[in-house]
């Protein structure tokens, strides 16, 4: 722990000084950076199915375990916690995006199938649209919460903590090095813990959707995912809100939009034809979330709820694997 211990504290310094936008944003980045790279590699070996889950597991883990988590663990130490609702709605907004590109293509798919036609081509120009439409919203919606409305993800209740935090005479520039190199240490040692999850599942006869989505999601964003509880037992819920649904969007509309185009020009087109499993639990999500994120006010029992969201789909993949 810490590694985690230095990427709070360098993404709490940074969100002291630049706002919790950009604080969340450099911390979802560096995190997701090496998402993108295991999901490449998965990509180039031609396991579709894999990183097509580690999207779904990724998704799914910042919304319904990392927010759950940081609620439960920030709702014993504080009775209700406050964060601002029209930050959060919009993520919440961001996600359904998501939610809505991915079932798209599947729907598209089953129709064709029922029509009795092949539309193979079709499909992966229909994801190379979606992907693009994906890309161009993440950006502008960046433009939103980094510039246009920037008032909204910043926070000014920690100008005088850099003693406490021990990180006085930082800067931006040492706290974005530190948070950059233990980054990097966590993905050598995520390898090595994902490798070894891995192989024990398999030895227990799990699947391959369940590994991805379940507990590679969960052992390889370990340390991201404690700075968004570790902000929530410190009160800071609009950053640790910003991490989780920051995280979860970057993922769902800049990391599979990227996997897409990478895959198109390299030869191993993706189509976003997900399953019905990994579709409805994205879809559940964000449908919990919208109620969750509405009123600007959070509790441990939310948290709970979110848990046992997270619980139920986690069964489910377990014996769809069977």
């Amino acid at each position: 722990m810490p590694l985690a211990g230095l990427m709070g504290k360098a993404t709490e310094y940074l969100a002291d000084r630049i706002g919790s936008g950009w604080g969340a944003l450099l911390n979802a980045t560096f995190g997701n950076a090496c998402e993108l790279i295991i999901a490449l590699a998965a990509l180039r070996a031609g396991l579709i199915d894999v990183v097509e889950a580690s999207i779904t597991g990724s998704i799914i883990g910042n919304i319904l375990l990392v927010l759950g988590a940081s609620m439960l663990v920030g709702g014993f130490r504080y009775q209700t916690q406050y964060f601002n609702r029209t930050a959060a709605t919009t993520s919440a907004t961001l996600l359904a995006l998501a939610a809505i590109s991915l079932t798209v293509p599947a729907v598209f798919q089953l129709a064709n199938a029922h029509g009795g036609k092949v539309a193979q081509p079709s499909n992966y120009n229909l994801a190379l649209a979606i992907a693009a439409i994906q890309l161009v919203t993440y950006v502008l919606s960046l433009i939103f919460s980094l510039k246009t409305h920037k008032q909204l993800y910043f926070s000014n209740d920690g100008e005088e903590k850099d003693v406490a935090l021990g990180t006085s005479g930082w800067g931006v520039g040492k706290s974005s090095a530190v948070l950059l190199l233990a980054t990097i240490a966590v993905a050598v040692l995520s390898e090595y813990l994902v490798n070894a999850v891995e192989q024990s599942a398999e030895a227990l006869g799990l699947s391959h959707i369940f590994i991805g989505v379940i507990l590679v999601a969960i052992v390889g964003n370990a340390a991201e995912h404690s700075t968004a509880i570790l902000m929530a037992h410190k009160n800071k819920m609009d950053l640790s809100i910003n991490i989780a649904l920051g995280s979860g969007s970057q993922i769902a509309l800049f990391v599979a939009p990227v996997i897409v185009f990478v895959g198109y020009f390299t030869g191993h087109p993706m189509d976003l034809c997900f399953s019905e499993v990994e579709i409805l639990s994205i879809v559940v999500s964000v449908i919990i979330l919208s109620f969750v994120a509405t009123d600007g006010e959070c509790n441990w029992l939310e948290g709970v709820q979110l848990l046992a969201v997270y619980c139920i789909l986690g069964a489910a993949f377990f014996f769809a694997s069977h």
